[in-house]
């Protein structure tokens, strides 16, 4: 009997052997060819992209696999103990694999059962950053090796950190920061034990616990963890009874932009990241990028443009309503499938379900629940025929409104109702800037970017019409002209050498006569402007345009000269910035500094050097000072020169309606041949503004329609608010400048200080002429009595034909 014990024992023993060299050497051909785990200690995952306002409040997310990268110190250990109760209760205990849990899925595979789980955490990570996702068993052997050399490699910390951060959890969200976000709105330190429960209930199959399609499986899975938790002794049994009776309390994070009015210069922003570093980069490289938008400001910005853009439409009259549809039992289903704006949460969309003469009866769009469904809501209102007067005429309502029509309604200010609106085929935009560093603090591109996504503040190509004479002007004045030399406003005709003869005119077809280049500029005289232009020669006129930005290669000929060019309004405003802050070239930002995944800054706008900013330690030395190496395209004193004569279109000339501002403003209006644009560009102390507005196909604003009726108001109700805070100063005066009272009419040294009279700054060496110089005619002679008697009619008379 010993001897056949020992027989078999021995044959087993031989079988055993055979056996073991079998598994061993299947293992050894599964290890040849697997993917190097060394890998993860260079682990970069894709991380979302995201914009910062100047004040830090988050602006946009890009990213195509929305992650935020934590590391593991910063996960609280109340979420940790959710996953690995759901996931791995033993992981910090195990090599890298349960024997228990592979030999079980083992098992049940042979017998032709589905493949099961069973793998740890370990092995989950040598999955998803080295594996497919083949349900095979030849992959859950790599999948084990490699996790046991995964644990040899790395601490169980690192493992937990790369799992973490790495699982897919549903809504788009990659990682537990993410999910965090994207689920409850919250940070990961602010979870509760039912939400974080939640989370690790997810990484199963995140799509069978929808929290909106699968309400009863979610809370049916989410409170196993909480089960699991409980038995795993994290949690006591009242915190486990009170998280399982709580509702799932799912708030979605939104996606894309966060801050309201914003989107123009989000997508600016967006674009210019793509052109310096990649859509890749963009997308999958976490960068921080902190702009230089005010959000205070960029409201006020939006709220001004619009208020304007719907009143000018709104005197076109009623064009019509936004969709037609047939009403139904349930009238919310066809609202609720037209596409309401976005980003004008002021208005909402409603349909007519009755009309009379003097009243209608209207549906209001119901909101949507988190879920994305329509909500239960059937609410009306009521509209009378003051809500909506300007769409009216001496029509009634129902002659307006019918049954079916969709329109948008915007609330009252004090809440009493609505006031019927349309969008408005008239467009716009505005830019306002710090002068002295570049920074734009607010951008709008238009009335709504969810109607056109397009940016008339950076894309649109217009004619800036009188707005772009400044820098004619200044030009002249940083070459030898005064603000008091006298130019001939008077007809002029052009030959072009090939029988065209070109005859600008002034606007109103009026002329003055001999005026001083201020009178040129605060009453928008064309053809001063060109006889200035003629006299100084467009190689001149085109070099500082360029200089300012305006252009980057301008046309010599002298229609220019009245901006007949094209060029946008974020051009516009850095040019007159140019002339706000002293006459250095300014680089216009909207980017104050790009960070990447680390921390690490590389971009920032602000190139100033400060080679003694670095000391560790103070010893008496100077302050740093901060050197400016921007170059200084025009002389200081004729950007005071140039921005003192356009305080006077502001005082006198065709821009009146800015001095409700009450404090110093410079600026000029332009309104371009046939009026297709209207602007106004204008600047204090410490804001560069400008605003444009004209129909994307250009067309007539109306024959009255000018840049100071319709572009200036618009930069004043934006100013009012945007300046409220700042304080009141006047512009600043360069050392050595002289102010002499200059007679407006006559360029010459005035008397005193009383009406037709100016106190202008001169610079060292010049001021007032003693004789009276015409460009354009000659005249010479002493004041009053020494001109000409035809000289002295034009002056008096400020119009005709004498010239």
């Amino acid at each position: 009997m010993v001897r056949l014990i020992g027989y078999f024992f021995g044959i087993g023993a031989v079988f055993a052997l055979l056996a073991a060299g079998a598994a061993a050497l299947y293992i050894s051909r599964m290890s040849e060819g697997l993917p190097d785990y060394q890998v993860l200690a260079k682990y970069e995952p894709p991380v979302t992209t995201r914009f910062h306002a100047s004040d830090g409040a988050l602006m946009a997310e890009y990213a195509r696999e929305r992650r935020l990268f934590l590391p593991i110190q910063a996960i609280p250990q109340g979420l940790k103990d959710a996953f690995l109760s759901a996931e791995d209760k033993s992981f910090y205990h195990h090599p890298g694999i349960d024997i228990e849990g592979v030999a079980r899925a083992a098992v049940i595979l042979a017998r032709g059962g589905p493949m099961q789980g069973g793998s740890t955490i370990t092995q989950q990570v040598a999955k998803n950053f080295l594996l497919t996702n083949e349900r095979s068993m030849e992959r859950k052997v790599k999948e084990a090796i490699l996790a046991l050399r995964i644990e040899q490699a790395y601490s169980k910390d690192r493992i937990l950190e790369l799992y973490l951060n790495e699982i897919y959890l549903g809504m788009g969200a990659y990682g537990v920061a993410a999910a965090s976000l994207a689920y409850f709105d919250k940070g990961v330190t602010e979870l509760d034990i039912h939400e974080a429960a939640y989370l690790a209930a997810l990484p199963k199959a995140p799509e069978n616990y929808n929290p909106f399609r699968n309400p009863e499986a979610a809370i049916g899975r989410r409170n196993w963890v909480i089960a699991r938790m409980l038995e795993n002794g994290v949690i006591t049994a009242e915190q486990a009874a009170d998280a399982s009776a709580k509702p799932l309390d799912v708030n979605p994070r939104p996606t894309g932009t966060y801050l309201a009015s914003a989107e123009y210069f989000t997508e600016e922003v967006r674009r210019q990241i793509i052109a310096r570093y990649g859509v890749d980069e963009l997308y999958e490289g976490g960068l921080s990028v902190r702009t230089t938008l005010d959000p205070e400001m960029q409201v006020f910005a939006r709220a001004a443009l619009q208020h304007a853009l719907v009143a000018f439409d709104q005197r076109k009259g009623w064009r019509g309503p936004v969709e037609k549809v047939s009403l139904e039992a349930d009238w919310a289903v066809p609202l609720g499938a037209v596409r309401a704006f976005s980003d004008v949460p002021e208005w909402r969309l409603a349909i007519v379900l009755s009309s009379s003469a003097d009243s209608a009866t209207l549906g209001l769009q119901p909101p949507r629940a988190v879920s994305g469904q329509l909500g239960p809501e059937r609410d009306t209102t009521e509209l009378s025929a003051a809500d909506m007067q300007w769409a009216l005429g001496r029509r009634g309502i129902s002659e307006v409104l019918e049954p079916g029509d969709v329109v948008y309604l915007e609330a009252k200010p004090d809440g009493a109702g609505y006031l019927l609106r349309q969008p408005p085929k008239v467009e716009g935009a505005l830019v306002a800037m710090d002068p002295h560093t570049g920074r734009v603090k607010a951008l709008v591109g238009g009335f709504s970017y969810a109607e056109s996504e397009f940016n008339r503040a950076t894309q649109a190509l217009r004619q800036p019409g009188s707005s772009f004479k400044p820098i004619v002007y200044a030009a002249a004045l940083d070459n030898g002209y005064t603000p008091a030399s006298v130019i001939l406003d008077g007809p002029i005709s052009i030959s072009d050498g090939r029988g065209n003869v070109w005859e600008p005119k002034n606007y109103g077809g009026t002329f003055a006569g001999p005026s001083t280049l201020r009178l040129g500029i605060e009453k928008s005289r064309n053809l001063m402007t060109v006889r200035l232009a003629q006299d100084m020669g467009m190689d001149l006129v085109a070099e500082y345009a360029q200089r300012f930005g305006v252009y980057d290669r301008m046309g010599r000929y002298l229609p220019m000269s009245l901006g007949s060019g094209e060029t946008t309004v974020m051009r516009m405003v850095s040019a007159y910035a140019v002339m706000a802050n002293g006459g250095r070239s300014i680089e216009p930002s909207l980017i104050d500094r790009v960070q990447d995944r680390y921390g690490l800054t590389v971009y920032k706008h602000d190139g100033r050097r400060c080679d003694t900013c670095s000391a560790l330690d103070w010893e008496n030395q100077p302050e740093p000072e901060l050197v400016d190496t921007r170059e200084q395209v025009l002389d200081p004193m004729t950007a005071y020169q140039i921005t003192s004569m356009m305080e006077g279109v502001v005082q006198r000339g065709t821009a009146t309606s800015v001095n409700k501002l009450g404090r110093p403003v410079a600026g000029k209006t332009g309104t371009t041949n046939d009026v297709k644009d209207a602007w106004f560009v204008g600047y204090t102390p410490d804001l560069v503004t400008g605003v444009y507005i004209g129909y994307d196909n250009p067309a007539s604003l109306g024959d009255s329609s000018t840049g100071g009726s319709l572009a200036a108001p618009i930069f004043t109700e934006f100013m009012t608010q945007a300046v409220k805070d700042m304080p009141v100063a006047d512009f600043r005066i360069p050392d050595g400048m002289t102010q002499i009272a200059v007679d407006m009419r006559t360029g010459m040294a005035a008397g005193g200080t009383g009406p037709g009279t100016v106190l202008e700054a001169f610079k060292p060496g010049t001021g007032p002429s003693d004789v009276y110089s015409v460009i354009g005619e000659s005249y010479v002679g002493a004041v009053a009595p020494g001109v000409s008697q035809r000289a002295q009619e034009a002056i008096g008379s400020g119009q005709g034909g004498l010239f």
